[in-house]
């Protein structure tokens, strides 16, 4: 079976906008979109409240990657197709983590902690991923 959403007709703005309605709803601030250089959106960033005072976040797309496994999956699929189902994966994960965050189990802040950037814009998956966070003692 082919990845969610690989069937979808949703123009990629259109469900970008309805993440960052979800994402106001929530308490997100300062919504904006980061596109490449074909003028294609790659990412949405966004300010949340913390314990720590307002803090960026920068929600990615990865449409190569959405793209690479459709047609490994034998289906038809071209970068636009490929971005349509990528933002829409990104939709339904975030009504999902908003669900789990009006349920109270968890924050804002947690939800979206690897995507959280520090002040040299890196998000702290990025710094994880290079080794320059620690986890143990």
């Amino acid at each position: 079976m082919p990845i969610k959403n690989y069937t979808t007709k949703v123009d990629v703005y259109t469900t970008i906008g309805a993440i960052q309605g979800c994402l106001v709803k929530h308490g997100a601030r300062q919504i904006m979109q980061n596109y490449d250089d074909n003028g294609e959106p790659q990412a949405l960033c966004f300010s949340i409240e913390t314990p720590f005072g307002m803090r960026g976040v920068r929600l990615p797309a990865n449409v190569e990657a959405v793209q690479r496994v459709l047609l490994q999956q034998k289906v038809k699929c071209d970068k636009v197709q490929a971005a349509r189902v990528a933002w829409r994966i990104v939709k339904d994960w975030v009504e999902a983590q908003m669900a789990i965050l009006e349920s109270e189990m968890v924050g804002m802040d947690e939800i979206f902690l690897p995507y959280m950037l520090n002040s040299a814009g890196n998000t702290v998956y990025e710094l994880y991923s290079k080794n320059q966070l620690m986890l143990e003692g």
